[in-house]
């Protein structure tokens, strides 16, 4: 059996019984792979068909043998045809391939291709023992090849583009004589010239890429040249200094990914070692940056984001999506002092909505509170290196965690409510299965909570997830602040069951038990003050066991106190069901909705916004 077709095979089997989530990554249509499976992209190609690259190989990331290859799909991702050879796996390590279609139809396939067959570079001590770095496919010369068949067969020839020398290039080892850089942001067309992201490094050490920087590569005749030879190619932007972190900012600034606006500006994310992601506007097509800072939500709060691709697509409506894991990712466990090598925690995957807004320097993306895509019941799976395609009105993205690529469709409801978030006021009534407002009573029947799970049909009598959940939706005014405060309480005299208390340091917390596991969360530091009216929303998400707060329309991310906003809960959990009435501090409670589903983060800002 093909080993894509076991993955098929497999997330069958994982949602055989189970009810359906389509953000589980399982529920994705795999793209086929040799085993190790990186950055599947994709262009509609002028038959109607999806034209894949990905990088590929029979070992792991950077193993020799690695190599680029193409597939084309008819039936938008549900099945791939024969995979083609861009650069054949028994060749030096072929890697990182994007795509850009011209107007004509003909396709260019951008990558890293190590020609000289370099074996080892010089790398930093202690990171590397013996100072040498013999992983390879980060380096050598970008390239490019072509196809004007719609992505059945390419050039024989391969064409290498010319970097200009940056400081970066000048400080490696070689002094820029062999260049170190890869590419995953896509390419694009802007006022008829192509561009091309590439991604400088400085050299090799702790964390593997110790520094780097975003460059352009633009060709003003890529999309009307027939002869390959007489491509122009020049690096942006002028002078000598790339895409950088902000001032203050750590050394790695990498994977920029470019969007444009309305206007002509150009926008780019990428990814730092700071905690935050990073971004930078161009008026004049990538030649000069405006000083990059830290990406903001529209309301100003910094966005968290560890060392992970972070991409910002402009959509065909003209609004944007932005991909991140909203967390602020400095450090792992293992290694509290290192923070050149947070790459964990890439799961789940957030989207946040982008729209336009004017500034006195012209266009500028306003960014929705986000909401989580994508998940895998496994939480150190990682989920990364996605890629958007819109097809009939729908929306898609890939995505891969290294071993498997899959497509998914997106629904279509959660990309439009992030993108209402801005002017929505309503409350909504699906799922509501308690509403109390005016005077509170001191306790009421206590609404039906959902199981998690329940015992399977099959042969084993084991465990069927059923990815329910239900949220909380009260308005507070606190005469007090001090913790220990119970606010909603349907627990038995045995425990069982959910609350709602004030805790430490301006915040309440939430828990839930069910006799046998118990499982809290708290919201953000600082959050909850006494003497104000506040909107407080707890989500309980049983697809990727998550609980959130959203606390005056706003989705609690940690802030400064602590990495993550948004708390797991344990997937043995069997239910919230407690006694069978709900208790109620009448004195502080405004008014309360109970939902036996979890609702949208956009659902919970509309809320809000709507006042009651």
């Amino acid at each position: 059996m093909m080993r894509s077709a076991v993955f098929a095979l497999l997330g069958a089997c994982i949602a055989a019984g189970q009810a359906k989530d389509p953000r589980l990554i399982a529920s994705g249509w795999v793209i086929p792979d040799e085993s190790y499976a990186d950055q599947p992209y994709i262009v509609k190609t002028d038959d109607g068909a999806w034209l894949c690259v990905m990088t590929t190989g029979k070992g792991a990331e950077g193993e020799g043998g690695q190599h680029v290859i193409s597939l084309r799909s008819t039936d938008r991702g549900r099945s791939w045809e024969k995979p083609v050879d861009v650069e054949p796996a028994n060749g030096p390590e072929a890697s990182y391939a994007v795509l850009l279609k011209a107007p004509g139809g003909r396709i260019f396939v951008f990558y890293n291709h190590n020609t000289d067959n370099v074996r080892e570079v010089i790398a930093d001590k202690p990171a590397y023992k013996d100072g040498l770095n013999r992983r390879v496919d980060s380096l050598g010369h970008f390239v490019f090849k072509y196809s004007d068949d719609h992505g059945r067969s390419w050039s024989a020839r391969r064409y290498a583009i010319p970097q200009r020398d940056f400081e970066i290039d000048r400080k490696n080892p070689y002094g820029g004589k062999l260049k170190f850089f890869w590419n995953v942001g896509r390419a694009f067309i802007h006022q008829g010239a192509g561009y091309v992201p590439l991604h400088k490094v400085g050299g090799f050490g702790e964390g593997f890429f110790t520094s780097s920087e975003g460059v352009l590569l633009r060709s003003d005749n890529i999309l009307t040249e027939r002869d390959a030879e007489k491509i122009r190619w020049e690096t942006l932007p002028e002078g000598e200094v790339g895409i950088r972190t902000p001032q203050g900012g750590g050394p790695v600034a990498e994977e920029q990914s470019f969007s444009v606006l309305s206007d002509g500006s150009i926008f780019c994310v990428f990814r730092t070692i700071d905690g935050h992601p990073a971004c930078t506007y161009s008026r004049d097509g990538g030649r000069s940056w405006e000083p990059s800072q830290y990406m903001r939500y529209s309301g100003n709060r910094l966005i968290k984001h560890p060392r992970a691709a972070n991409f910002a697509w402009r959509c065909e409506n003209g609004k944007f999506l932005y991909w991140f894991h909203n967390h602020g990712g400095r450090f792992i466990l293992e290694h509290p002092s290192r923070r050149t090598i947070a790459y964990e925690d890439r799961n789940p995957v957030w989207l946040s909505g982008g729209v336009e807004a004017d500034s006195p320097r012209g266009k500028v993306i306003r960014w929705s509170e986000p909401e989580i895509a994508l998940y895998d019941d496994d939480p150190l799976i990682r989920i990364s290196y996605p890629d958007l395609v819109e097809d009939g009105g729908e929306y898609y993205v890939t995505e891969t965690q290294k071993d498997v690529a899959r497509v998914h469709q997106l629904d279509r409801k959660l990309l439009e409510g992030l993108w209402a978030q801005f002017d929505a006021r309503e409350v909504s009534r699906e799922g509501l299965a308690l509403d109390l407002a005016g005077r509170i009573p001191a306790a009421v029947k206590a609404p039906p909570l959902p199981a998690f799970y329940q015992r399977s049909r099959r042969p084993d009598y084991g465990k069927d997830d059923l990815r329910t959940g239900f949220s909380l939706d009260v308005w507070l005014k606190l005469d007090s602040a001090a913790p220990g405060q119970i606010l909603l309480d349907n627990r038995t005299a045995g425990g069982r069951g959910f609350f709602l208390a004030t805790a430490a340091g301006g915040a309440v917390e939430f828990a839930m038990n069910d006799g046998r596991t118990e499982s809290r969360w708290a919201s953000d530091t600082g959050s909850i003050a006494a003497g104000k009216r506040q909107h407080v929303a707890v989500v309980v998400d049983g697809g990727p066991k998550v609980i959130l707060f959203i606390v005056d329309g706003v989705l609690n991310d940690g802030g400064d106190s602590r990495q993550f906003g948004w708390g797991r809960f344990s997937p043995n959990l069997r239910s919230a069901a407690g006694a069978e009435q709900l208790r109620l501090d009448q004195r502080q409670v405004l008014s309360l909705r109970v939902y036996n589903r979890s609702l949208r983060v956009s659902e919970c800002v509309a809320a809000h916004a709507a006042g009651r």
